[in-house]
């Protein structure tokens, strides 16, 4: 019985890599319920939108249609939360899993399994866990070779300026040993002057985060060239001084001062915990240790990128293991409510130290504070929200935790 089982997990997972390897991006979902009925289940595979309020299912011609369903208040939307799976009762059976790659989230995966399955037997696990992490690193793969994830992603139309954008950012969330990143922005379907960007590069986390002058394409464009300027550098393996010399003159070149940009530039040594700054006119980056604020990183000031390289001062801070650095633009902390109140920093460090306490990970604390942000607003942000959260995490183990399995 037991080499029956090996057997058949080995020919599903052969089989979807066969399938697979020719298909189109949208033809994962297909290939994935091929594989899971080799199993003896269904698999649908459920995606996030651009807001991260909804769970939208991936068509697959073997499946029939279904319903976008909210993360809130349902099984599915628990799963994606917490990144568990989540069983439900019935015949079939229902799990919800997480669909990932590495620790992004792309969704879940429905599966239904025959009535009185034993999903809490380790051969079970093993089998279903296989499934959908080989699923959630084939979608990554397939990803950039079509837009149907993006399509799906998307429930109204998007300005050309995030258009842009979007294709610029790296992925929401990456992990590694040592190291935990996570962005969002909003709003997700107008953004323009806002971005991000990180990268690993021997031992040490480079980290960016950037609010160009204007809320239009021209400010799109100050961010784009501000981003890839942060790249270059760091592939030219230039010096943190040196890499906010080189935006600030490729910026000035380029607007002569009529357009720039605030941003931090960090490194953090991911063996000791160093961390090093520079704050070019940007909101002050907060320190969190043990789920609570304790510290606004206050140094190395200097003035916006674009307006004139001046005095460059890099800062320094020791991170103890678990800390976390929050990034943030102007547009969080200064979202009004009808009656002009700012959504404030104070705000801010509360709902960071709320979800700390109920143990979310990092990509999920950014997504319920970014959905505070908006509710204050009315849902109607007049600027740019960007958050960018670096979490030290000197073990593997440490690391995972932005997604448990």
């Amino acid at each position: 019985m037991t080499d029956d089982r090996d057997a058949r997990t080995l020919a599903a997972l052969r089989g979807f890599l066969d399938e697979v390897h020719l298909a189109t991006p949208d033809g994962v979902a297909e290939a994935a319920n091929h594989a899971a009925g080799e199993l003896g289940w269904t698999a649908r595979l459920w995606v996030v939108d651009y807001e991260q309020r909804l769970l939208v299912p991936m068509p697959a011609p073997s499946l029939p249609d279904a319903d976008a369903v909210p993360i809130t208040g349902t099984l599915a939307g628990r799963a994606f939360q917490h990144v568990q799976p989540v069983p439900a009762s019935g015949d079939p059976l229902t799990l919800w899993v997480p669909l990932l790659d590495g620790v992004h989230r792309f969704g879940v995966v429905q599966l239904t399994m025959p009535a009185g399955t034993d999903v809490d037997d380790p051969r079970t696990q093993e089998r279903y866990e296989l499934l959908c992490h080989l699923v959630g690193h084939m979608i990554a793969a397939k990803n950039p070779y079509g837009d149907s994830l993006d399509m799906l992603a998307r429930r109204r139309p998007r300005a050309v300026a995030t258009e842009l954008l979007a294709d610029l950012l790296p992925p929401l969330t990456f992990g590694a040993e040592g190291l935990v990143v996570s962005g969002i922005l909003e709003p997700c379907y107008d953004v323009a002057a806002d971005a991000f960007d990180y990268g690993v590069v021997d031992g040490t986390a480079h980290l960016g985060i950037f609010d160009a002058t204007g809320h239009d394409l021209s400010g799109t464009l100050v961010a784009a060239v501000a981003v890839a300027a942060f790249r270059n550098s760091r592939r030219e393996r230039r010096t943190l001084a040196g890499t906010a010399a080189a935006i600030d003159d490729v910026v000035r070149d380029q607007w002569r001062g009529a357009l720039f940009a605030s941003g931090v530039l960090a490194e953090l040594d991911l063996t000791t915990g160093r961390l090093r700054y520079v704050n070019a006119g940007h909101p002050v980056p907060l320190l969190m240790r043990d789920g609570k604020v304790v510290k606004r990183l206050e140094g190395g000031r200097r003035i916006v990128l674009g307006l004139g390289d001046g005095q460059i001062d890099v800062a320094e801070e020791r991170l103890e293991p678990g800390d976390w650095v929050v990034f943030h633009t102007d547009g969080v902390t200064e979202a009004r409510d009808a009656d002009g109140t700012f959504y404030g920093v104070e705000r801010l460090t509360d709902q960071l130290r709320r979800s700390a306490a109920a143990g979310h990970s990092a990509p999920e604390t950014l997504r319920r504070v970014v959905h505070e942000v908006l509710d204050h607003q009315h849902g109607q942000l007049q600027d740019d929200a960007t958050l960018l959260v670096a979490q030290w995490a000197t073990r593997k183990e440490e690391a995972l935790r932005a997604a448990p399995r």
